[in-house]
C-alpha cells in the first residue's frame, strides 16, 4: 500500500460476528479470508473487532495489531440490541475511525467514518419484490423485513459502499440515491483451499467412492440444472453415451435432477466434502453454471483453477468472471447450452483452449488484491469526508 504510506494509519472497527455465530455462506466466507489479508495490508493499521458469545471465534493466532472486543449475547434478541445500539457504542469507547460492517448494513458511531459492504442489491429492493421472491412464512417475512429496513436506513447514513462486482453496483444505483463515486467494486477471491489436484491415486479414490465410470460434467444442482438436462437430450448420440452429469448439491436440488438420476445419464451427490469437490472440479470434463443470477460467482472461479472448462449462463455477475474464459449462453437457451457442450466434450483443442484461458483468468482474482482495494476504499471515503467538512 505504498500509495497510503504518508497518510495517518487508521483505527479500523469491523463487525466480524458472522465468524461467531457458526454461520456459513457468502458473508461468512467475505470474512473469514479477506480479514487475514486485511491485516497484512494494513501492518500500521489498529483493527477492532466485534464479536459476540453465541460461538467461539473462528480466527486464531491474530497479529499485534488486531483486538477483539466481545459483545453480550443471551438469544436473537441479544443480535438485534448489538445492531441498533451495540456496536455503536462499543465503536465510540474505542474512538475508530472507520466503521466497517460486512453483512449489508450497520451503523457507525458519528465521529467515524462508516463503510458498508453491500453484496447484493437484494436488502434494497422495494419490500414487495423481496418478499415475492422469498417463503411466505412469518418467519420468513420478518426477517427480510427486518433487513429490508435496516439495509435502507443504513446505506443512506453511511460514507461509502463496497460491492463485488460491476452488475451489482448497478443494481445499487437503481433502488438508491448514492454517490457513484463512494461505490468501490472489489471482487472476491478464491476460496485459499482450491487447487488442482493431479494424484492419479486420489482422483481413482473419488471416483470409486461415488461409483463414476464415465468421464462427466460437473453441475450445481441448485443453479437451475432443468436447462441442463433439457440440453443433454440434445446432444449427439455418441456424446451422451460417453459422458454424464455428475451434480452436487448443499441441499435437496430441484425435480429435474432426480429426474436426470432416475434416466441414467446424472449422479447426485448431496454434501460432498470439500475435498472430495475439488477434486470433482479436476476431474470434470466440463463445469456447467446456468444460474439465474449471481452477485458474484465463486464456483467458476473454483472450476477454472481446478482446469474444468466454464460453461456458464449470462446473468448477473457471471460474464464479468468469465470474461473471455468461458462459453456464454442465456440462462434458458438449451440450443446454445448443447453446443456449447457438443464443442467442449468433442473438441480437444477448444477445451485444452478453455482450461488454459480459465486459470488465466482466475489469477486475476485474490484475497490480497481485495484487501488491498478494501484498505484503499477506507482511505478515499475519510478523505471524501475530509473534503466535505473543510
Amino acid at each position: 500500500m505504498e500509495q497510503l504510506a504518508h497518510k495517518r494509519p487508521l483505527r479500523i472497527g469491523i463487525d466480524a460476528r458472522y465468524l461467531s455465530h457458526g454461520l456459513v455462506g457468502g458473508i461468512h466466507t467475505y470474512l473469514k479470508h479477506l480479514l487475514p489479508e486485511l491485516f497484512l495490508a494494513g501492518s500500521n493499521e489498529q483493527f477492532v473487532l466485534y464479536t459476540d458469545r453465541k460461538a467461539p471465534f473462528e480466527l486464531s493466532n491474530l497479529p499485534a495489531n488486531v483486538t477483539i472486543r466481545t459483545l453480550p449475547y443471551r438469544n436473537t434478541l441479544s443480535s438485534i440490541r448489538n445492531d441498533v445500539v451495540g456496536l455503536r457504542r462499543a465503536m465510540t469507547a474505542d474512538r475508530i475511525d472507520v466503521a466497517h460492517f460486512p453483512a449489508n448494513y450497520g451503523f457507525g458511531p458519528r465521529h467515524a467514518v462508516t463503510i458498508i459492504t453491500l453484496h447484493d442489491a437484494i436488502n434494497v429492493m422495494p419490500w414487495h419484490e423481496i418478499i415475492a421472491g422469498h417463503n411466505k412464512d412469518p418467519r420468513s417475512i420478518t426477517m427480510m423485513t427486518y433487513l429490508h429496513v435496516m439495509t435502507r436506513r443504513a446505506v443512506s447514513r453511511s460514507h461509502g459502499l463496497l460491492t463485488v462486482s460491476q452488475h451489482a453496483k448497478r443494481d445499487i444505483l437503481r433502488y438508491c440515491r448514492y454517490d457513484v463515486d463512494a461505490i468501490s467494486v472489489i471482487p472476491h477471491g478464491p476460496p485459499p483451499d482450491v487447487r488442482r489436484i493431479t494424484d492419479e491415486q486420489v482422483l481413482a479414490e473419488v471416483r470409486e467412492r461415488y461409483g463414476l465410470t464415465r468421464p462427466f460434467v460437473l453441475a450445481d444442482g441448485l443453479k437451475n440444472p432443468a436447462v441442463l438436462t433439457r440440453a443433454w437430450l440434445l446432444l449427439p448420440e455418441s456424446l451422451r453415451q460417453r459422458y454424464e452429469i455428475v451434480f452436487f448439491a448443499r441441499r435437496e436440488p430441484w425435480p429435474a435432477v432426480r429426474e436426470a438420476v432416475a434416466a441414467g445419464y446424472a449422479h447426485l451427490l448431496l454434501r460432498p466434502p470439500r475435498p472430495d469437490l475439488i477434486t470433482l472440479f479436476s476431474m470434470a470434463a466440463a463445469f456447467v453454471f446456468p444460474s439465474w443470477f449471481e452477485g458474484f460467482g465463486i464456483p467458476i472461479l473454483e472450476a477454472m483453477i481446478c482446469g474444468a472448462p466454464v460453461i456458464a449462463s449470462d446473468r448477473g455477475a457471471i460474464p464479468e468472471v468469465v470474461g473471455d474464459a468461458g462459453l456464454i449462453g442465456d440462462a434458458e437457451d438449451k440450443q446454445t447450452l448443447a453446443r456449447h457442450l457438443t464443442t467442449v466434450l468433442s473438441d480437444p483443442t477448444a477445451a485444452e483452449r478453455l482450461r488454459q484461458a480459465g486459470w488465466q483468468r482466475a489469477q486475476q482474482f485474490s484475497w490480497q488484491r481485495a484487501a488491498q482495494q478494501t484498505l484503499t476504499a477506507y482511505y478515499a471515503a475519510v478523505e471524501r469526508q475530509q473534503r466535505l467538512a473543510a
